[in-house]
């Protein structure tokens, strides 16, 4: 099923949103860790992570969810928190380390989770598989409408979690999908070099579950995989699992020298970059026209700019609030 006109318009505004979003956050970024890098100093310490180039897997897939759907991500999720409607000030304030984030900035941007609408993500890899199963299986004992969705890179096909997660889910027939996105590197390790298979998707059959492999970054054949096989799911179907080749534009974290990539691979995918190319589709098929583009790129805009203002004039917590809402 082809995505109606208003999703479209949906997917690009969401698309939008998720890489000025972080365009403004990359800038940020870098407050107070020049000339000498220091990862602990600036407004937002630590590590980051961005997204920016994968973004249709977000709206692909999570066109076809309802806020009661539960959806677990990774440690580059900001296009997924978006797209599945996780506040965009709270999630900036989390970031920023804020008491207004959505865990009084406790979590940081790898550890984002919005109850009220059932997201959550990690910087364990592969880690969210197993909550995914648990918050379908759920729904599955309470007779309960809903699905999962758990996103993984990669890399994470080859840990245990992947393994005992897609059994388990097939055992018992649960209603979760399993999005594989393929960006070709897990941090500085290519595909080629850490996984036996050419391409993921084809180990779902030796769980008996349906494999999708998606190529080229395609958001309007994500959405139609997404479809089929989220509906399956809802349908009480069982698992399924999508296998996504996507494009990370940027390096593994903010400040990798990305040494590691080919000569000229860059500038392949920036030429491929989905953004313009489904501005360019819109145009194409008669969806918008070019003021109705920059009105959904001014509503993004400002959305982003809302939401930084949010999280730079929101407050610390007190100090000592430091060690509560943590295991100690």
């Amino acid at each position: 099923m082809k995505p109606s006109k208003s999703t479209l318009l949906w997917m690009y505004e969401t698309m939008e949103t998720s890489r000025r979003f972080e365009e403004i956050i990359a800038k940020i970024y870098f407050e107070g860790k020049t000339p000498a890098f220091n990862m602990t100093n600036g407004p937002i310490p630590g590590e980051m992570h961005l997204s920016n180039g994968q973004e249709p897997v977000a709206v692909g897939v999570c066109a076809h969810l309802a806020k009661g759907d539960v959806v677990t991500a990774t440690h580059r999720s900001h296009h997924q928190a978006i797209a599945k409607g996780v506040d965009l000030n709270r999630m900036a304030a989390e970031i920023f380390g804020k008491e207004t984030g959505l865990s009084g900035g406790r979590g940081g941007h790898m550890h984002l989770f919005d109850a009220n609408v059932n997201f959550g993500c990690s910087g364990i890899i592969a880690q969210g598989m197993g909550p995914a199963c648990g918050a379908a299986l759920s729904r599955k004992l309470r007779n309960q409408a809903g699905v999962a969705v758990s996103f993984i890179g990669e890399g994470a096909a080859n840990q245990g979690a992947f393994h005992e997660s897609l059994n388990l889910a097939a055992l018992w027939k649960l209603p979760v999908v399993f999005v594989i996105e393929d960006n070709g590197w897990g941090v500085s390790v290519s595909k080629e070099s850490s996984t036996s298979v050419e391409r993921n998707s084809v180990r779902a059959a030796g769980y008996g579950m349906p494999g999708h492999f998606v190529e080229d970054n395609d958001p309007i054949a994500i959405y139609e995989a997404a479809g089929e096989t989220i509906a399956r799911a809802r349908e009480g179907k069982g698992p399924s699992l999508i296998e996504i080749e996507t494009y990370r534009l940027a390096g593994h974290f903010m400040g990798d020298a990305e040494g590691y990539r080919p000569e000229g691979e860059k500038d392949a995918l920036f030429a491929k970059d989905p953004i313009p190319q489904m501005s360019k589709l819109l145009l194409d098929e008669g969806h918008a026209d070019e003021a109705a583009i920059a009105e959904l790129q001014a509503t993004a805009q400002r959305r982003v700019d809302e939401a930084i203002a949010f999280a730079r004039e929101s407050e610390y917590a007190p100090e000592e609030e430091a060690l509560t809402s943590v295991f100690a």
